[in-house]
């Protein structure tokens, strides 16, 4: 078989011919891949609103679920501080005619008091004529607790000025010691109070007056 081959010359009106189906075949194909391009954003939009919608929702969830258990640790972490204070506040009530050596008159809980900008909170202070003991309890005591009974003292003397030249103890209470806090409380001269079993140990051979 022959192919037969168009050999008549090309004029001005078959080239503008050949031209104009050209473009008319380039004007289709960017027609067709814009509604391509069209279609595919769209469907990728709705996949990325979908995902993000389910991500906020899960997000959202998991946000309650932490605000539900922060809730529940502080309720559970306040209840062991109210249980701790109360605890050893009996166990010093029963014995305060002999406590750090001295007898004490007067014994007093969560003693909150505010001056000039200044306010701070004593959980156990014990009373005589001559001397304030100042005990800071602690459910689980840490050594990073130790600047903040020291503080006690110099709060005090601020805030209650009728007991400026008294002379001021310092005790850490808790339920639980370990080696390090034991010897930051005795570097420091505060009263190490703890639980032992069923009774209240007392260790103040190392006590400072401030």
């Amino acid at each position: 078989m022959r192919t037969m081959v168009n050999t008549e010359p090309a004029t001005p009106e078959s080239v503008w011919a050949l031209l104009r189906e050209m473009a008319v075949r380039q004007e289709e194909r960017e027609r067709f891949l814009t509604e391509k391009f069209a279609e595919t954003d769209r469907v990728l939009n709705e996949k990325f609103a979908k995902t993000d919608r389910v991500l906020s929702e899960k997000f959202a969830e998991t946000d309650r679920r932490m605000k539900e258990l922060q809730k529940t640790v502080g309720g559970i972490t306040n209840n062991q501080g109210s249980f701790a204070e109360e605890y050893f506040f009996n166990s010093f009530e029963q014995g305060k005619l002999n406590f750090f050596g001295e007898k004490f008159d007067e014994i007093a809980k969560n003693l909150t008091h505010f001056w000039q900008g200044l306010k701070d909170e004593y959980d156990i202070v014990l009373y005589n004529h001559a001397s304030v003991a100042l005990i800071e309890v602690k459910y689980k005591a840490h050594v990073s607790d130790i600047p903040e009974v020291l503080k006690k003292a110099e709060t005090f003397r601020i805030l209650f000025p009728n007991y400026k030249d008294f002379r001021i103890y310092l005790g850490l209470a808790s339920m639980s010691f370990y080696p390090e806090l034991e010897e930051a409380c005795i570097n420091n001269g505060i009263a190490i109070i703890k639980q032992v079993g069923d009774n209240v140990i007392i260790n103040d051979k190392h006590l400072k007056a401030y």
